[in-house]
Parts: C-alpha cells; structure tokens; sequence
C-alpha cells in the first residue's frame, strides 16, 4: 500500500470516528435530563411557565389592593389645585403627568434620562407585545425586536445613572431600601434582556432565536398549555431567557409596594391637582 492510499484510509477512518462523535452527541443530548439536570429542568419550566401566571396575578392583587388603600384615605384638608388655571384641565394633567415640567426646570440632567427611559420603556413594551402570534409589525422570521436592542440601551443606560444618583445627597437621605431593590432588579432584568437582544441580532452566529419562536411560547401562555418552552426554544439562550424571566417576575411582585406607584397615579392626581374646586 502506498503512501497516498494509506493518506486516504486515514482520512477515512478519522471521518468515521468524528461521525461516530458527532451521533453520539447528538444521541445524548436528546436524552431526557435526569438526577440535578431533571431538578434544573422543573425549576426552569416553573419559572418560565407558572411563575409568570403567578406573579402576574399577586402584582395585580397588590396593586388593587394598594390602589383601594390609597383611594379611601381622607381627602387632604386643603385646596390642591395648581394656579393659574389652565383652560382644559386634562390636557394640563397630561402635560404634568408626561412632560415632567417641574422635574426639566429643577433638574435638567435628570429629566433627560427620564424621558429616554419612558420612551425605551414604550419601545420595549411594544417589541413584546409585537412577539404575540396575533400581532405583526416586525416579519416573522426576525431575529430583531423592534429597535434592534437600541430600546433595551434606552432603559439600561438611565437605570445606571438613577442607581448612582441614589448615593448622592439629597436623595441618598430619602431613599429606602425598596428604592436600591427595584432599581437593581430593573438592571438585571434589562442586562440580561440585552444579552439576548444583541446576542440575537448584533453577531454573526449569536442564539438561534426567531420572532416566531418566542411567538409560539407567548401563544402558549396566553393558552394556558403549560408545556415545556424548550421544546421550540432551542440552545443556551433558554438559560438566559430563565433568568431574565424570573427577575422580571420579581419586578412585578415587588413593583406594587415602591414608588414606582406613581405610574399609576400621575394622571389621576395631576388631573385633580388641575381642578378647581369649593
């Protein structure tokens, strides 16, 4: 046998062994998961599938519930109202409520990143709501949300700066330990968020995963199918998905006792604080 045939039986044989490799990976990642990896797998799908109903529902008790609380408090004692009056007092109250007057003339710096992470946060609502089978402002086989991950750069970028003017006098003396949980569980939300995003979209291998594959996990939620997401939602991204899930879930359970009440409560109260009244 020459030199060439035994080159080629070589090449044959390691090919039959990488092949023999690969299958054998294959075989044992199709393997269901047992021992810590079955443990893993439960806890996961509880995060991405019942967590999310559950804390859905204990944030919207706790909102009621704090809503009612603060509706049935005494009326102030005094006149709330903002003079001079203006002439429509619900276009003042919106005004008030999304333009932040106040906030631009005492603190300009700290208004501008109010404003890009309201927008951001509209953009980042919107990009999932998109995700929804039903809905389709993006193609279906996108690997970008709406604003390619400009929008999750729009949240996190501000959340940075609120988390450091924390520390400083005189709002470090007013803030409260429910201010420093909120602000980092926004963080870590929106980092991980962005890790998907723009492992997505910016990189030329990044994780495999569509618009339509995340649509077909909302439709199931919104179903009520409780099946296992990484059936369709393949690859090391689910991890990152769990974890970005479960923080948003913490969001949501913890939002309804911070300030962040005044979400709900802007409009309303401005609109009162526009009136007149005897």
């Amino acid at each position: 046998m020459g030199p060439e045939a035994v080159s080629a039986a070589t090449e044959v044989a390691a090919g039959a062994v990488s092949a023999g490799a690969v299958s054998a990976v294959s075989a044992a990642s199709s393997l269901p998961p047992t021992g810590l990896a079955l443990v893993l797998a439960k806890v996961s799908w509880f995060i991405v599938v019942p967590g999310f109903y559950i804390a859905l529902a204990f944030a919207l008790v706790a909102l009621v519930w704090r809503l009612v609380v603060i509706f049935r408090a005494p009326p102030p004692p005094f006149q709330l109202a903002i003079y001079p009056a203006p002439r429509s007092a619900f276009g003042a109250a919106m005004r008030d409520a999304f333009g932040m007057p106040q906030v631009r003339r005492k603190d300009p710096v700290f208004w501008v990143f109010l404003m890009v992470f309201h927008i951001g946060l509209f953009g980042i609502f919107f990009g999932h709501v998109d995700i929804l089978p039903q809905v389709s402002l993006v193609r279906e086989g996108s690997r970008d949300m709406i604003g390619a991950g400009v929008f999750g750069l729009m949240v996190t970028v501000p959340v940075f700066w609120f988390i450091g003017r924390r520390f400083k006098s005189p709002v470090r003396e007013i803030s409260t330990p429910g201010d420093y949980i909120l602000l980092l569980l926004l963080l870590f939300t929106f980092l991980l968020g962005d890790l998907m995003s723009w492992g997505n979209s910016w990189t030329a291998q990044g994780f495999v995963m569509t618009k339509a594959d995340f649509a077909t996990y909302f439709d199931g939620l919104l179903k009520f199918k409780f099946e296992d997401p990484r059936v369709y939602l393949h690859g090391t991204h689910y991890h990152f998905l769990t974890l970005h899930l479960l923080l948003a879930e913490a969001t949501l359970m913890v939002l309804p006792f911070t300030k962040v009440m005044h979400a709900f409560l802007s409009l309303p109260v401005n609109v009162v604080r526009r009136r007149v009244w005897t």
